[in-house]
């Protein structure tokens, strides 16, 4: 059976930026002599469409579309019980480390979460399993958490693979020792789905976001495409995708649990009920 999660990965691959717009390029280079003006039409959009997601103004746009709240307000994350630090990806076999070690969008939340920890002396969970293999990444947050910030972890929850099974599973841990209103370490492209996961299961979050966008230009290069510019519209485009999915996929749970009628449950105990966990159980990988 193919993994959703491998599945998943090839189709962000494959649709998002840089591959994406090139593969609508090629598309049209290859239709390009025996249909002239529909090839032309394709190998321009695939271009230009590139050239945009590289523009900083571009970047910029899309990632504000999904920053919904502002720095955080130290004071009140004082009302919470727990801080929850989000992981954000593993480098695999970094040679200087000697093995694996943060990503930077994780490394970021890190750095991040223990400085809001220092500031509120709240408890620190950190979560993030192995994806394909190697280490857990909350077991690499904890030990640069504590090992290189000096800020102590509690709960580190190292079995999850993408940020729906983040909430699932924190939420488990949570509950346990009893906490129900948490400040919330993410991006901020990835604070709206994160919040919402954490919420569908009862827990209060206080965003705590990371990475908040601005656009400042202090020279001309700053509004030249490049790859820094490419790589936010990567993240915005995505998070996009992934709230599309996540919202399809509570429409199909929730029609399917709504849904009384004889026939369609006649229709689950003919095998139609694998059909519908297989399409739920897909776009819940992008959650």
């Amino acid at each position: 059976m193919i993994d959703p999660t491998l599945l998943k990965g090839v189709l962000k691959a494959l649709v998002l930026p840089p591959t994406g717009p090139l593969l609508i390029a090629i598309a049209g280079l290859l239709i390009l002599d025996r249909w002239w003006r529909a090839g032309r039409v394709l190998t321009w959009t695939g271009l230009v469409l590139l050239l945009a997601l590289s523009t900083p103004a571009i970047a910029f746009a899309l990632l504000s579309l999904l920053n919904r709240w502002p720095a955080l307000d130290v004071d009140s994350a004082r009302g919470a019980q727990a801080i929850v630090i989000l992981g954000g990806g593993v480098r695999r076999h970094a040679a200087e480390y000697g093995g694996d070690t943060l990503g930077h969008l994780t490394l970021e939340r890190v750095r991040y979460g223990a400085y809001v920890a220092r500031a509120t002396r709240l408890p620190v969970m950190v979560t993030g399993g192995a994806v394909f293999g190697g280490e857990p990444e909350a077991k690499l947050m904890k030990t640069t958490l504590e090992h290189e910030f000096g800020v102590p972890v509690r709960w580190a929850e190292m079995a999850s693979r993408n940020t729906h099974e983040n909430a699932v599973r924190s939420a488990q841990m949570l509950a346990e020792a009893h906490v129900g209103r948490i400040v919330l370490v993410a991006h901020s492209f990835d604070m709206p789905r994160a919040k919402a996961e954490f919420a569908a299961l009862g827990i209060d979050a206080i965003p705590a976001p990371t990475g908040i966008p601005s656009y400042v230009i202090d020279s001309p290069l700053d509004v030249l495409p490049n790859m820094s510019a490419l790589q936010g519209s990567y993240f915005a485009l995505y998070e996009i995708l992934a709230n599309v999915a996540r919202w399809a996929s509570r429409w199909v749970t929730g029609r399917a649990s709504n849904e009384q009628h004889a026939s369609f449950h006649d229709l689950l105990s003919t095998g139609a009920s694998r059909e519908k966990d297989v399409l739920v159980g897909f776009v819940e990988e992008f959650s």
